[in-house]
């Protein structure tokens, strides 16, 4: 399959989950793939393995994107090694839930400087690296429109991803330049089961309250990355898409 064949695309926070899963998925319709990890270097060589088994072409680069430094020289790589840049997913992202009796000023900072100045940053390269036109994918959260108890730090820098989406379809006018945000919902990876999530009466919950009754799995957000990325979706930008099998319809 060639839906991405010959494009460059950088997928961060892809050593595990569903970045991972975004950058196999682009690598089988042809992609060209950055594997952005903050740490964990294992993983990120595992998957950029896996993709190269299977005939596809991928790097592993190191970037802790709260950090300008890390964004710059992700980006400077990504050109040295592939020379252009089609696709960005800014998949990276933390999640931690708190009480609004914990929230400090500096698990503020610490979420915002991930999960909102780090995107910010990362596009602001990605516009200067694209040649043509190109692709930006924000994975949001389902939280952002319905936000639950603990998640008011999360829930708030998902609703501001998904405002510097439609921001930035505005502002990208006239320039080739597609940027949407995916908002899954709830979706088993190693964090939900480093988090005990995985299992709980939590998880049964969300599988009640979903109407496809099941929870999620990366695959399925993966492949509506693909679209995404691809010509398939040409006429699509400044969307919020919704891949929660119905677990936040009205």
């Amino acid at each position: 399959m060639s839906k991405l064949k010959n494009k460059v695309a950088i997928v961060t926070g892809a050593s595990k989950g569903i970045g991972a899963s975004i950058a196999k998925h682009f690598a089988a319709e042809g992609a060209k793939v950055v594997v952005n990890y903050s740490s964990n270097k294992q993983d990120a060589e595992k998957v950029v393995q896996s993709i190269i088994e299977k005939g596809g072409n991928a790097v592993a680069v190191q970037g802790d994107i709260s950090k300008s430094s890390d964004i710059t020289r992700l980006f400077e790589e990504t050109k040295n090694t592939f020379g252009t840049l089609d696709i960005l997913v800014n998949n990276a992202g933390i999640y931690p839930a708190a009480f609004i009796e914990d929230v400090t000023e500096d698990s503020f900072h610490k979420l915002f400087d991930v999960n909102v100045l780090g995107p910010l940053l990362t596009i602001k390269e990605a516009v200067k690296l694209f040649s043509t036109g190109g692709v930006i994918i924000n994975i949001s959260s389902g939280v952002s429109t319905t936000p639950l108890a603990m998640m008011a730090e999360y829930s708030a820098t998902k609703a501001a991803l998904d405002a510097i989406t439609v921001a930035l379809s505005k502002e990208f006018s006239g320039r080739n330049i597609r940027i949407n945000s995916i908002l899954p919902g709830g979706v088993e990876t190693e964090g939900t089961r480093t988090a005990g999530i995985t299992g709980s009466e939590l998880e049964k919950t969300i599988i009640e309250k979903t109407p496809l009754g099941r929870i999620g799995h990366p695959d399925d957000i993966a492949k509506v990355a693909v679209f995404l990325a691809s010509n398939d979706s040409g006429w699509i930008t400044g969307e919020k898409i919704t891949v929660a099998g119905g677990l936040y319809g009205l």
